[in-house]
């Protein structure tokens, strides 16, 4: 089996990250990493936000910020409290451009691969990841605050650092249970 398999097959969503998060020279790796993702037309449709230290703090009191008035002390703790959970968070980014062979959803996928190339390249240098979408990436005030333009969309928030511990090993479906012939 090759490194490159292996890692596909140990990867895992890691939901308990402590400190240290990836060092610089591991994350110009990983990024590095994230921009072999197939891109039609090299247009380069993403981009990514690294926010760790202080800037995690400012994440959460974004993320309290799209709540009413109306809204439970325990709603807004949860929110304020949410980057917390890692020492770090890439936010990654999908950043369409026109182009008459290469439609928006397809530079979507472009960017969420390499997402996923972001959590390979972190696991295989020592690093937990958990990939997390939910409503704050799609919130208006959360899209704003983070300074993204009218064409980009966030495709997830990346906590990555230190595996507290490790979750028990999730099953995974037969391919046979999954893939079939076609045509039939």
């Amino acid at each position: 089996m090759t490194p490159v398999i292996e890692a596909l097959l140990e990867r895992s969503s890691e939901p308990r990250l402590q400190s240290p998060a990836p060092d610089q020279h591991t994350l110009d790796k990983a990024f590095a990493c994230a921009a072999r993702a197939p891109d039609h037309a090299l247009l380069r449709p993403w981009r990514y936000l690294v926010v760790s230290g202080d800037g995690l703090a400012k994440l959460g009191e974004l993320f309290a910020s799209t709540l009413g008035a109306e809204a439970t002390a325990k709603a807004r703790d949860k929110l304020l409290g949410a980057p917390l959970r890692a020492p770090m968070i890439i936010v990654g980014i999908a950043c369409h451009q026109p182009h008459p062979k290469v439609p928006e959803q397809e530079q979507t996928m472009s960017a969420a691969v390499g997402m996923g190339y972001l959590i390979l390249a972190l696991q295989s240098a020592g690093f937990g990841a958990m990939w997390r979408s939910g409503p704050m990436a799609s919130h208006p005030a959360v899209i704003e605050g983070l300074g993204l333009a009218s064409h980009e969309l966030i495709t997830g928030f990346l906590y990555t650092g230190t595996v507290v511990s490790e979750k028990p090993r999730v099953p995974r479906p037969e391919p046979s249970s999954f893939v079939s012939q076609w045509p039939f």
